[in-house]
């Protein structure tokens, strides 16, 4: 008996870390290619650009580049906002294929695509390759998002959540926080390729981890998914202001950091004496980094609600976005940036596992509508956030477009109020099924005897 529990604790123990990994190299890959794209294109189109528009290149580099790198902010957007644009449309998909197929699956078939997502980065030369392995990248990241919250909601207790699934997120965190510096410096060093094969190497370990391991508890299909209830589940998630507004408030605190990507990179290579070295446009990042790692686990470890914590991470992020234009060095521009990952650490640490917790208090046992809803406001958040900002930073300029983006997240904080009422949070909105009358009053009838 002691042996089988050994086993059993050893066995999520390592579950943990193939989550954790894959939370890690999903996110060094998101952020990795924020320092090395813009310039990439910059030096390999700025030329052509400028011939094709103007001419032989008569003038110096310099007047070249004030000519044409403020016109890049919309194809590089474009380029980045992608991958999430995918995995919006994926992620639904994947929080019913957790129902039907287990959460396992799912995982496995994420990682393959982060591989082959890798490789396409690594030796990709054209714009359009670039954008495939960005949206592949984006099916991979809907997959394993959804799925790996899943897995930790299920082996996690509910008690220990506000404690150890912050811990996850130190994974994403962490991965935020290499990201930035490695593809700035390997970028410098060694080229564009090494980067993202090393990533690749890595997400081949754990892809051999998983079929050694997690697949062998995938084989019986789950039979509680109804087909037709998905859409139901969807409007009933809708419906609820515990969802609703937790995904509004990480949308719009993701939001103020994905607009930053396109945005930060051509500000500093134009605004910026002298111009910016490569491993400059990726340190610029590490702040933010740090702040999100802290952010992260700080929520997890003070007890303090979850709507408290949301707020007051909210207002940090706020009052960071309106600071930062008004920095003059790259010195200065780490407070503000610091800030702002701390913020959004803080709010997905302190909203994530609020979730979890109220699925369980509607008496199910299915996170994927709630983890794929989640997960999409971070997916709308890194695909309008770059493509709108790309082209806001036309019209209202990086300064204004940034205190607007920081005003935003001031005036949302009132919203995180209804957090506080913990009645919402007892309706039975989520199940794995087409919910009749009679069961919505069985439930109400258990809820109210256990008050």
């Amino acid at each position: 008996m002691f042996i089988k529990l050994f086993h059993l604790a050893e066995r999520k123990n390592i579950v943990f870390i193939i989550v954790y990994m894959l939370f890690l190299l999903d996110n060094v890959l998101l952020t990795v290619v924020v320092p090395i794209i813009p310039d990439y294109l910059f030096s390999n189109l700025l030329n052509y650009t400028y011939t094709a528009k103007y001419g032989p290149a008569s003038l110096s580099p310099l007047q070249r580049k004030y000519e044409t790198l403020e016109s890049d902010n919309g194809p590089l957007g474009a380029l980045l906002a992608s991958k999430a644009f995918v995995q919006l449309a994926f992620t639904p998909f994947i929080g019913y294929l957790t129902q039907v197929l287990d959460s396992n699956i799912p995982l496995l078939v994420g990682s393959c695509s982060l591989f082959i997502a890798s490789i396409l980065f690594a030796y990709g030369n054209s714009y359009e390759i670039l954008v495939t392995a960005r949206a592949l990248h984006g099916s991979a990241s809907a997959a394993i998002a959804v799925s790996g919250m899943c897995i930790l909601a299920e082996h996690v207790p509910k008690e220990s959540r506000n404690k150890f699934m912050p811990l996850a997120f130190g994974g994403i965190a962490l991965g935020v926080l290499i990201g930035y510096p490695l593809g700035g410096a390997a970028y410098q060093l060694l080229g564009k390729i090494v980067p993202f094969l090393f990533i690749a190497f890595l997400i081949l370990i754990s892809i051999v981890l998983q079929l050694g391991l997690l697949t062998t508890e995938s084989m019986d299909l789950h039979t509680s998914a109804n087909p037709n209830s998905t859409y139901v589940q969807w409007v009933e998630l809708l419906k609820n202001k515990v969802i609703v507004i937790s995904g509004l408030s990480i949308c719009i605190s993701t939001s103020s950091m994905a607009i930053l990507e396109p945005c930060v990179p051509m500000w500093l290579l134009t605004h910026m004496h002298p111009r910016p070295s490569k491993w400059q446009l990726g340190a610029v990042f590490i702040p933010d980094s740090v702040g999100y790692f802290i952010g992260s686990h700080f929520a997890g470890l003070i007890s303090v609600e979850p709507w408290r914590i949301s707020i007051s991470a909210m207002v940090v992020a706020g009052l960071s976005c309106i600071y930062l234009p008004e920095a003059n060095s790259m010195a200065q521009l780490s407070i503000p940036h610091f800030g702002l990952g701390l913020g959004v650490g803080a709010v997905d640490a302190s909203l994530v596992p609020l979730l979890a917790n109220f699925v369980d208090n509607q008496g199910s046992t299915q996170y994927g509508p709630v983890y794929a809803f989640q997960q999409a406001a971070v997916a709308v958040a890194y695909s309008f956030g770059p493509l709108l900002g790309g082209q806001a930073v036309q019209i209202f300029g990086f300064p204004w477009l940034m205190r607007l983006v920081g005003f935003v997240n001031l005036m949302f904080c009132p919203f995180l109020l209804e957090l506080e009422n913990r009645d919402e949070q007892k309706r039975p909105v989520i199940t794995g099924y087409m919910p009749s009358y009679s069961t919505l009053d069985s439930l109400n009838s258990f809820s109210q005897e256990n008050e």
